[in-house]
């Protein structure tokens, strides 16, 4: 995307976690380039800290990496020798934002570029709207380094892969390319290279554009839906048809459909 063709960033942060404000889109990039945006703590709490409390405005997010990756995952240079409750403590830790992320009400379409690995491919499992470029490559390489995967990959890959597909992933370290991911799963689609970014603003726009409120149902029901029983399942859908199709947006969303012409939502 070249730079007569970007919007003007507002409210703009930078650190290990850079945040550009674009109207109703934030771009959230991984600072880290020199370490392949490997996720340190520092990053990790810029994550929480963002998630916990977008901008004002905010109603969708691109979720990137700086420097040719998204992100190589842990970055390991900075573990210490820990004992087992820190482990423990500190995979927690991972999983709280990754919920954030997933369930924090915001859609987050995140640009998939070279590295996607470990700790990285579990950041990317947590959002909703995954675009890849052909220098994606996802491996889950835990397994060959003597450990087991601490940030949701066992929930969230192992989902989108089905539990035996990640078993081999993890005890081959076995990489897959982006045109596998695609038909995998683990992205939603491929552009060419240089274009995720500009793909990920459009299909933030759009959806933010979309009525808060279902963009809200669709983050949170779905997914929990999948861990109900088929009657509880149903019995949620019901609970937010009735939630989406009451308010006033609902009434927008018929009119402009009758008018023939595009919505308005609050």
């Amino acid at each position: 995307m070249s730079s007569a063709s970007k919007p003007a960033a507002q409210g703009e942060t930078d650190g290990p976690l850079r945040v550009q404000v674009h109207d109703a889109v934030a771009v959230v990039s991984f600072n880290r380039p020199e370490k392949r945006n490997a996720i340190n703590d520092a990053l990790l709490e810029d994550l929480r800290a963002f998630f916990n409390s977008p901008p004002k405005g905010v109603k969708a997010v691109v979720l990137q990496g700086l420097g040719g990756h998204f992100s190589a995952g842990l970055d390991l240079s900075e573990q210490s020798q820990r004992e087992p409750q820190e482990v423990l403590y500190h995979s927690r830790g991972w999983h709280t934002v990754m919920e954030q992320i997933q369930f924090g009400g915001l859609p987050v379409v995140s640009v998939l570029t070279g590295a996607v690995m470990g700790g990285g491919l579990e950041i990317a499992a947590a959002t909703h709207v995954r675009v890849a470029e052909p220098s994606a490559v996802f491996q889950l390489p835990e397994g060959k380094r003597g450990i087991f995967v601490g940030g949701g990959a066992t929930v969230r890959v192992g989902r989108i892969l089905g539990a035996d597909r990640m078993t081999e992933m993890m005890l081959t370290g076995r990489r897959y390319g982006a045109e596998e991911s695609l038909n995998l799963g683990l992205s939603h689609y491929l552009v060419g290279e240089g274009e995720g970014l500009a793909r990920a603003l459009q299909l933030a726009g759009e959806i933010a554009s979309n009525a808060p409120l279902v963009n809200y149902l669709i983050v949170h029901a779905i997914s929990r839906i999948d861990d109900m029983s088929r009657a509880d399942g149903l019995f949620t859908e019901s609970l937010s048809a009735a939630l989406s199709q009451s308010g006033t947006d609902a009434q927008e969303g018929l009119k402009a459909f009758l008018e023939k012409r595009k919505p308005s939502f609050r």
